[in-house]
């Protein structure tokens, strides 16, 4: 073992209703070198009921990174977004849109609401695996960790 503490993975919630995308996203992950736990939702208002940590997602641990598609059915992607960015106890958890919209308006709207970053698909494996290191990186040495 390295010299490096050690503490909980990274608890990353994983929103978007395509298979394909979703599998990219869980693929590069499990390549890359962050310990994570993941969960998988498929639709805007699974993700806000879980965010809340209502219903069935009462005991739901509160992700260190939110991975977001855009365009999600039940509940926008973009009105999620503005919901937990508008939340003084969600605004610090961080975002990474990942989507295959090039709108410029949805470029926009997302910096405004200050996400980590906006990716469009196909994602760039490799610029994904060093954002998620980069923020991982941050996320551990903003962590307390058990001594």
């Amino acid at each position: 073992m390295s010299g490096e503490a050690v503490g909980r993975p990274m608890d990353i919630l994983l929103v978007e209703d395509s298979l394909t995308a979703a599998r990219m996203a869980i693929g590069a992950l499990k390549k890359g070198p962050v310990p994570h736990r993941l969960t998988w939702l498929t639709d805007g208002q699974d993700a806000t009921e879980f965010v809340y940590r209502r219903g069935r997602f009462a005991r739901a641990p509160r992700p260190d990174l939110i991975l977001l598609d855009l365009t999600l059915p039940k509940k926008d992607g973009r009105d999620f977004l503005a919901e937990i960015k508008s939340d003084e106890d969600l605004r610090t958890i961080p975002v990474v849109v990942l989507t295959s919209s090039t709108d410029e308006e949805d470029v926009a709207q997302t910096q405004v609401l200050e996400v980590e970053s906006y990716m469009t698909k196909p994602v760039d494996i490799e610029k994904f695996l060093k954002l998620i290191r980069d923020l991982a990186r941050y996320w551990r040495a903003d962590m307390i960790l058990p001594t």
